[in-house]
């Protein structure tokens, strides 16, 4: 554990020492604001309007899968492609630490950087708190919804760029498979299955969408299914980039 706690509090600092990660939560926030508050997006006034009595974030959750298809994949793509090109990883690998303790303190670490830019959106829930008399508990699963949902795509985007040494190649293989994932539940994608699959293939895939799994949390419903199915991706993906740094490390 304690090789695990210094690669986190290695990893977490990192972030700070370069204008990326500022620049990054700057453009997260930016993105938030504006499809939360645009009229042509969430219209946050206009589903919230003042002196209503009733209030919600759902114009703040509903376009949050999609900001994170693009942005979370620019976080992880660094995580093991740039040590793979500086050459860094071979000294990672001389530590005495094992390998399940890099990779989960690296993960664990972008998975933090996330939490805090999720967290400096805090003001939008002091704004529609001041709007009307929201259901928090409501709001705060929603804020669980959307934490898990990053750490789901950071482990997905951790293990590719685990086997590749490009940056740019990491990220577009990344967006490319949580894309997979969060069009598994699209009523399209089901319906063009269901015209040559077995009922059973359908609902194996709709099981895998990310969307099905972090609207049921962000609308108040905290199902042991829906936090399972994370935390076993999660838990899954770990293992392949562990695999892969092996298999990488032995070639």
């Amino acid at each position: 554990m304690r090789g695990f706690a210094a690669v986190l509090k290695r990893e977490l600092s990192g972030y700070f020492i370069t204008p990326v990660a500022y620049v990054f939560i700057v453009v997260f926030l930016v993105l938030v604001g504006v499809f939360t508050f645009n009229e042509d997006f969430g219209n946050f006034f206009g589903t919230n309007p003042e002196g209503s009595g009733q209030a919600n974030l759902q114009a703040f959750f509903a376009y949050q899968p999609w900001l994170y298809l693009f942005l979370i994949p620019a976080i992880s793509m660094r995580l093991w492609a740039e040590e793979h090109r500086s050459g860094t990883v071979e000294l990672l690998a001389t530590l005495p630490i094992p390998t399940w303790a890099v990779v989960c303190g690296k993960f664990a670490a972008a998975w933090a950087f996330a939490g805090i830019a999720l967290t400096l959106t805090f003001p939008i829930w002091m704004t529609v708190n001041f709007l009307g008399d929201p259901d928090n508990g409501v709001i705060a699963a929603g804020y669980l919804g959307s934490f898990v949902l990053a750490g789901g795509f950071l482990a997905i985007g951790a293990c590719i760029s685990a086997a590749t040494k490009s940056q740019v190649i990491a990220f577009v293989l990344s967006v490319v498979a949580c894309l997979v994932f969060l069009l598994a539940g699209f009523s399209p994608v089901l319906s063009f299955i269901e015209s040559w699959a077995p009922q059973a293939i359908v609902e194996t895939v709709a099981s895998f969408s990310f969307l099905t799994h972090f609207q049921a949390i962000a609308q108040g419903v905290i199902e042991a299914r829906d936090l399972v199915f994370f935390a076993s991706l999660i838990g899954l993906a770990l293992l392949v980039n562990a695999i892969v740094l092996e298999l990488r490390r032995s070639a």
